[in-house]
């Protein structure tokens, strides 16, 4: 897997100050897309043990409320081979920092059921992220007054309420923003 970027002290794709790695690699080309140079799956560096260990070491402070994940695609199938040891790692070295994850596939109907994006990894992917951010960007529904998501179909939601509960369960944000 080849990542495009990592962000130390990202305040914009979750709460809190955080980690941020983008994945290369999407399948979605959603139209308006604000990072299409990471759609190529050999866009940027490849994702190593040094981008691990920079990573785990940027989490280690104590204002990083967490690491969230972007792309590209984090649930394209060949990235989640790559990032689910990484992520055992992340919840293992910090148990209370969370997990954000940005998918274009919905919850539903492509990582709980059969889809292109499930595969093998996809059950325990989902079992280290706390909040998933779902469903394409949609240009014509884009809404810059939206917290931590580019259009109104997009959902934040609380990945473990939602696999305890088998229902989908909304995120409140802490701000009460929507």
């Amino acid at each position: 897997m080849n990542y495009g970027e990592i962000k130390y002290c990202d305040i914009a794709n979750g709460e809190g100050v955080r980690v941020s790695l983008f994945v290369s690699g999407c399948t979605h080309h959603c139209k308006g897309c604000f990072n299409s140079e990471t759609w190529d799956f050999s866009y940027g560096k490849e994702f190593n043990s040094d981008a691990e260990d920079k990573i785990i070491g940027m989490l280690n402070n104590d204002f990083i409320n967490g690491l969230s994940l972007l792309g590209g695609e984090p649930f394209e199938p060949e990235n989640q081979k790559a990032l689910v040891p990484f992520l055992e790692r992340v919840k293992n070295v910090y148990p209370d920092k969370d997990i954000w994850c940005y998918t274009g596939y919905t919850l539903e109907t492509e990582l709980l059921a059969e889809s292109r994006a499930r595969c093998e990894y996809t059950e325990k992917m989902l079992s280290f992220i706390d909040i998933l951010v779902d469903g394409e960007f949609v240009e014509s529904l884009k809404d810059i007054s939206l917290s931590f998501r580019g259009s109104s179909n997009q959902r934040i939601i609380d990945l473990k309420k939602t696999l305890a509960s088998g229902k989908v369960v909304l995120y409140t944000l802490k701000s009460g923003r929507k």
